[in-house]
């Protein structure tokens, strides 16, 4: 029984390093070698400490998963899991309340982020084949904003007669708009398919959240949070910086809780937490670099994010060849004080 114990041991590393080999020699050939891509940082220990209403002292991570082939754009599943995006091969995974993977959209045309309208309809942003790490100059396929599932539909290809290119976040209203971003810009299409300017490139839109009410629209720019009000045709005015990120690092996506509270994810420091007024109450730091938030799990009390890089089953960081883009990405969850919001799914 020992010996069969350390045979099925010795097959599973050794399974797992061939398929980590084989990703990476995959992602090669997708880049041709004539690029150099950073390495994500190793995990490091965290010590949460406490924000009051948000998270107590000391809660603890878990890592419930990890791969080499990327996730972005967490959101929230019905059964109190959550669905992610995979971008370069072209997969939407889903991980269920007990952790379980399995993949849950394939041919997604590179999607990179996710959300769920007010119908339950899975929608995405294409990337298409322009990712860095691939071949860009030679892809060409316009990017749309579509329905995933359950039935694929386009919600939004082009705006002025110019299609998209290399779509980043989106958040969906509840009356069938979505608010969008794409290189060119950041954009909003109503539920008749009219699509309108947001912003131009001016501001670096990573993440993208609506206040509880959805009369406040709220986008990292870098640095800083900016908002606008919503008028009642989906459109906004009033542009203003909203809040800096007092913990340092770039935004990128972004939750929102029952109270209002924004939860913006800045890479290295962590997710950090404001009030609705846009004051600064602390971080969260996550073992890795971190790009991607969402609230599930029961009573939407567990705060899931999305960090950079994994470990190989013997404990070491994954690492590609020199030249290849690094897609490796962990998930993990935390249990929460705060209570995410239970209006929309994102």
């Amino acid at each position: 029984m020992r010996l069969r114990a350390m045979c099925m041991i010795a097959c599973y590393f050794l399974g797992s390093a061939i398929a980590l080999s084989e990703i990476a020699v995959a992602q090669q050939r997708n880049t041709g070698g004539e690029q150099n891509f950073a390495q994500p940082p190793a995990a490091k220990e965290v010590t949460v400490m406490k924000i009051p209403g948000v998270i107590a002292a000391g809660a603890k991570w878990k890592l419930v998963w990890q791969g080499a082939d990327n996730a972005d754009g967490l959101v929230g599943a019905p059964d109190g899991g959550i669905y992610f995006a995979q971008e370069q091969p072209s997969t939407v995974g889903r991980l269920d309340a007990n952790d379980s993977f399995a993949i849950y959209v394939r041919d997604t045309h590179g999607t990179g982020a996710l959300g769920i309208d007010y119908m339950g309809r899975l929608i995405g942003v294409e990337r298409t084949c322009s990712d860095p790490g691939g071949h860009p100059e030679q892809c060409h396929e316009p990017a749309e904003l579509v329905v995933l599932a359950p039935k694929w539909q386009v919600l939004a290809h082009e705006f002025n007669g110019k299609t998209f290119w290399r779509m980043g976040e989106l958040v969906c209203d509840s009356k069938g708009g979505v608010y969008f971003y794409d290189e060119s810009g950041t954009y909003f299409v109503n539920a008749g398919g009219k699509v309108s300017l947001i912003a131009g490139k001016e501001i670096r839109t990573n993440g993208m959240m609506l206040s509880r009410d959805e009369k406040t629209l709220y986008v990292t720019n870098n640095k800083t949070l900016v908002a606008w009000d919503v008028q009642s045709d989906g459109t906004v005015k009033n542009q203003r910086d909203f809040a800096a990120l007092e913990a340092g690092g770039s935004g990128d996506g972004m939750a929102i809780d029952s109270e209002g509270r924004l939860y913006v994810t800045s890479g290295n420091p962590g997710i950090q937490v404001f009030t609705p007024e846009g004051k600064y109450l602390g971080v969260i730091p996550l073992p890795r670099s971190s790009s991607s938030v969402a609230f599930s799990g029961p009573n939407k009390k567990t705060l899931y994010a999305k960090g950079a890089g994994m470990t190989t089953p013997d404990g070491k960081e994954f690492r590609t060849p020199e030249g290849v883009r690094n897609n490796a990405k962990a998930i993990y969850k935390i249990d929460m004080i705060a209570q995410g919001f239970t209006g929309r799914p994102k």
